[in-house]
């Protein structure tokens, strides 16, 4: 699929404006737009036979769709993508929807009530269903474990020493297994007890980081003299080749252990996959829009999601609030509402922190 960046870059001007009226139609009315309806909306005087020869255009680049046999077209995902990330005029919060976004913060110190009435908020505002993800629990892990969902999901499960537990639903690095999954949980456990999530994270990166460099000094040697190569150096999928390998076993080889470094291969992608592990949760900043097949939660059901994650006083990410609704949202309006609304609650757990 083309990338919509570049579509933008092919379009002249007539060509952004007829699509940019086209998209705004359909986030308004969610009914296909004819060409007799846009000689109305454009700035530039032209036939509806030259409009029709640009919707055409438009469609033949992806970015619009025909549902029906009418002439009528509406935008594809790839053409709301553009228009998201090129033509979208985010306007200013309301004075109303601040004020009704502001009162949900109470002074009582029950974050879960908040959150409560956050989601009830961003309902109403949006006419869309709220997603709210509430702080996460940074207190020392007692246990981890996960548990295979599925080819491309697995729970994560969480127990913290003050009694707390989370249940976590993520995506693992690709080529899991059950059995590689409680070996992951087995080491984190080893290392887990007294620490938080965000330690364990500094900790499993400095393995890492430790490994990398043990790696490279004892790879130095084969590499120097032309016995081997890196392929993919710096990818998850690096390797080192050795070449003539019966040379290795001579007087004049170069002394290398080639057994230690395999081994430090395998510790190196074990605790590389950990790491994403632990990562995964913890991805993105800002105000992130995922149009239907871009978020595999909402990929069959055709919907939007529209989600800002929140900070703490450290500037860690904690939390997300966010709102799903059609692909036709009106994100003009609800890209500020929920930027604001992910501000004020980052901004009052700092304060009561």
């Amino acid at each position: 699929m083309a990338d919509a960046s570049d579509l933008m870059e092919d379009m002249n001007t007539r060509s952004r404006e007829v699509f940019r009226c086209i998209v705004e139609s359909y986030l308004e009315t969610g009914a296909p737009v004819g060409s007799r309806s846009l000689t109305r909306s454009l700035t530039e005087n032209v036939s509806a036979a030259t409009i029709r020869n640009v919707m055409q255009d438009l469609e033949y680049m992806g970015l619009l769709d025909s549902p029906h046999v009418s002439a009528g077209r509406i935008p594809t995902e790839l053409g709301l993508r553009m228009f998201v990330d090129g033509l979208l005029e985010v306007s200013d919060l309301t004075t109303d929807d601040r004020q009704k976004i502001d009162a949900t913060v109470g002074n009582e110190s029950n974050i879960n009530s908040m959150m409560d009435r956050v989601g009830a908020a961003l309902s109403g505002i949006t006419a869309g269903a709220s997603l709210v993800l509430t702080p996460k629990h940074e207190a020392p892990i007692k246990h981890i474990e996960f548990v295979s969902l599925g080819p491309d999901r697995a729970l994560a499960v969480l127990v913290f020493a003050d009694g707390h537990v989370e249940n976590r639903v993520f995506e693992p690095p690709a080529g899991q297994t059950p059995s590689s999954m409680r070996e992951a949980a087995n080491f984190l456990n080893a290392l887990a007890e007294g620490r938080t999530i965000s330690e364990l994270q500094r900790i499993i990166a400095t393995e890492v980081a430790n490994r990398r460099q043990e790696l490279d000094t004892l790879a130095q040697a084969l590499i120097e003299s032309g016995a081997a190569i890196w392929e993919n150096e710096g990818q998850p999928y690096e390797r080192l080749i050795v070449r003539g390998r019966s040379n290795l076993l001579t007087d004049d080889g170069p002394e290398v252990d080639l057994e230690r470094i395999r081994t430090l291969f395998d510790d190196l992608e074990r605790k590389r996959d950990i790491a994403e592990f632990l990562d995964l949760a913890d991805q993105g900043e800002g105000v992130r829009i995922f149009i239907g097949s871009e978020n595999k939660l909402f990929s069959l059901s055709g919907s939007s999601l529209v989600v800002s994650p929140y900070m703490n006083a450290d500037r860690k990410i904690i939390g997300a609030v966010g709102v799903i609704g059609p692909t036709r949202l009106n994100y003009g309006r609800i890209v500020p509402v929920v930027d604001y609304t992910a501000q004020l609650i980052g901004k009052m757990i700092s304060d009561r922190g």
